[in-house]
């Protein structure tokens, strides 16, 4: 009789706020200064836009179309609108969990996978900056948002997390940022952890896998 393979366990971790850090670097109420606008209106003009690209409905292009056309800028002021976008959506890396992280690549029975709600070009600047990619064993690991077309706390995005890294929502732990995503993970089935800092993070990382897969 052939030996069934054991299930390998499953770390499923958030980006923005967790492996990045993101925080507010006031760059939209500097723009609408510079640009005579309201407290408020860039938001108002383009929250469908934000909206649109976090699930897929618009490519880059058209981002930088709407927006120009939205807050009439020229392509010197585009572009310079559109670096202040990613500078603070990209943050800087979580050194401490990402080089954890990276160690555990290679645990034989860990699956790795990320859940991300995103933007249209984040998949590529990820990986350009922080090399996200390499965290995953295959790209389709590495779950964006704008490229399903579910955003958390959807409980569509955490199935289709755990079908793409083929493991079952009970043997994975979800480590995110928001508390509301954290609790849709729960109900998903998932175990899942509230990231406030690293230190509390690694200890239950830790745990899950000396817990292991469950019965």
């Amino acid at each position: 009789m052939t030996a069934t393979a054991p299930r390998p366990a499953c770390l499923l971790l958030d980006i923005g706020g967790v492996l990045e850090l993101t925080p507010d670097t006031g760059w939209l109420p500097d723009w609408e200064q510079r640009l005579g606008l309201a407290p408020g209106t860039v938001n108002s003009l383009l929250g469908e836009t934000w909206r649109a690209g976090s699930v897929g409905h618009v490519d880059e292009a058209q981002v930088r179309a709407r927006t120009a056309a939205a807050l009439h800028l020229d392509t010197t002021q585009l572009d310079a609108f559109m670096a202040d976008l990613w500078d603070e959506y990209l943050g800087s890396p979580n050194v401490e969990l990402l080089s954890y992280v990276r160690d555990l690549t290679r645990h034989q029975q860990l699956r790795i996978g990320i859940l991300s709600n995103s933007f249209v070009g984040a998949r590529e600047r990820e990986a350009d900056r922080y090399r996200l990619d390499t965290l995953v064993e295959r790209p389709e690991h590495l779950v964006y948002s704008h490229e399903i077309g579910i955003l958390k706390p959807d409980p569509r995005a955490f199935a289709v997390a755990c079908t793409t890294l083929d493991v079952r929502p009970q043997d994975c732990l979800f480590v995110d940022d928001a508390a509301p995503n954290v609790e849709a993970a729960r109900a998903a089935g998932l175990r899942a952890h509230l990231f406030e800092d690293n230190a509390t993070t690694l200890t239950r990382i830790a745990a899950h896998l000396a817990q292991g897969v469950a019965a």
